[in-house]
Parts: C-alpha cells; sequence; structure tokens
C-alpha cells in the first residue's frame, strides 16, 4: 500500500514532469558561469531545462533578426534587446535589467597588475587583449578606459582582439596576452579574485554595462520562457549573480 504523503510526492513529480518544457537562451559570453549555475537550479526548481548558447551580443542580434531559434535574450546591454523591442522582435513588456557589469584589466600573472592600472601607462608588455567593441560591450568599454587614460593610440599595436569576451579571457590565461579588459565575473567569485591579478575599473571610465534580458518573439506564450525571466528577477538567482562580482 502506497502511503499517502508518499503518492503526493509521486503525483506532484509527474505533474511536474508533465509541465516541463525546454527554453532556448541565447546569453552574452560574460554570464556563461553565472547562467550554467542558475539553469541547475532553475531545472531543479521548476522541471523547465534551460538550453544555453553563449557568444557576443552584437552577433546574437544579427542571428536573432534572421530568425534563430532563440527565447530568450541575455544580453551584456541594454540597447541591444531595447533595438529587438522597437524591431518587434521581443515580447512586448518582458524587458528588465538582470545585471550591471564590472569591468576589469587582469592577468594570470600575479603582481603582474598593480591596484591602479599603471601597468597600461608602462607599456611593458607585448600582448594587450579585448573583445571585439564593435559586437561586444565589455571591448567597447575597454576602449573607452584606454581613452579616458589616454594610452590607447600608444597601445594599438598591442592590441589583440577576441571575437567576445570569452575568447579575450582566454587569450589571457593561455599567455598569449599578458594581460586584458573581462568582466569581472570571469575571475571573481565571492568577494576575490579566482586567479592572477587585476585592477577593477572605476565605474566613471566607462558607459555603464546594463545588461538586459528580454523574451524573445518565439517565446510568446512558452511557459519555459516565463519561468526562466520570473526565476532571473527570485532571490536564489540573484544570490548567484551578486556573488560574481555583478550589481542587481
Amino acid at each position: 500500500m502506497i502511503r499517502p504523503f508518499i503518492l503526493a510526492a509521486i503525483l506532484s513529480g509527474t505533474s511536474l514532469l508533465a509541465n516541463a518544457d525546454e527554453v532556448q537562451i541565447a546569453v552574452a559570453a560574460n554570464f556563461s558561469a553565472p547562467i550554467k549555475l542558475i539553469a541547475a537550479d532553475f531545472e531543479k526548481d521548476t522541471g523547465h531545462k534551460a538550453v544555453i548558447a553563449t557568444g557576443a551580443t552584437g552577433a546574437f542580434y544579427a542571428q536573432i533578426r534572421n530568425g534563430a531559434p532563440f527565447e530568450v535574450f541575455l544580453s551584456a546591454d541594454d540597447e541591444t534587446p531595447t533595438k529587438l523591442e522597437a524591431e518587434g522582435k521581443t515580447v512586448a513588456g518582458s524587458r528588465f535589467t538582470y545585471a550591471v557589469g564590472k569591468l576589469v584589466l587582469w592577468s594570470a600573472k600575479p603582481g603582474f597588475v598593480d591596484a591602479k592600472g599603471e601597468v597600461l601607462k608602462k607599456g611593458e608588455f607585448a600582448h594587450l587583449s579585448l573583445a571585439n567593441p564593435k559586437t561586444a560591450p565589455y571591448g567597447a568599454a575597454a576602449v573607452e578606459t584606454l581613452k579616458k587614460l589616454g594610452v590607447f593610440d600608444s597601445l594599438q599595436s598591442k592590441i589583440v582582439q577576441g571575437e567576445n569576451i570569452s575568447q579575450a579571457q582566454q587569450f589571457i590565461a593561455t599567455g598569449n596576452a599578458e594581460l586584458g579588459f573581462v568582466a569581472l565575473s570571469q575571475v571573481w567569485k565571492d568577494g576575490k579574485l579566482t586567479s592572477g591579478s587585476g585592477w577593477l575599473v572605476p565605474a566613471d571610465f566607462y558607459a555603464p554595462i546594463k545588461q538586459d534580458a528580454v523574451i524573445l518573439a518565439n517565446g510568446k506564450g512558452k511557459a519555459a520562457a516565463e519561468a526562466l525571466i520570473k526565476y532571473l528577477k527570485g532571490d536564489k538567482a540573484r544570490a548567484v549573480i551578486k556573488s560574481f562580482g555583478y550589481e542587481i
């Protein structure tokens, strides 16, 4: 005989599975680590599965306009989702800022980057990595920072560009570039750098990196897409986001 509380648990689990669905999400590369943790919790708590693709925001914009099957977009800026909204590619009223990003000058080598970023003015390095400023908001913020410091022109020949912020970080991690600009979330966890040395770029050196999420037209009426947006606003997801150095 199945006890009532066991039967209730079985029925509850069956109901969850019956209502479970997948949501296809395009995620800015800087948010790849947090979204993996959030997606795991999301599936555990809701039964829905998030299928994740990561890349440069600008590249995703082009793909979405050309009919890519994404249902939710987690951008690295607020401008791209706003443009998609104006073009009728999103669900009206679903857009919101899920995180505010921070830029850091980072090296995989301990002690290489000083606490004030003076290493940039000394120029004693061969390569400086950053993401493509035309498609990646963090790359654009890096260029703003270099211009603010007055070193953009003198360092032009040393700049190596990644297609997105993940590739820019990989260049540094593998030693192909001694240092470079990455998202703080890529090298930060629970209040400290995970490795190497870094300079947290002052927020007034670049335009605020407000990262917006939005349900795309393909996600209209989809329970999993709506559930994910709701989940991103919840305490559990917000705690994960903050642990990677983002502001909420």
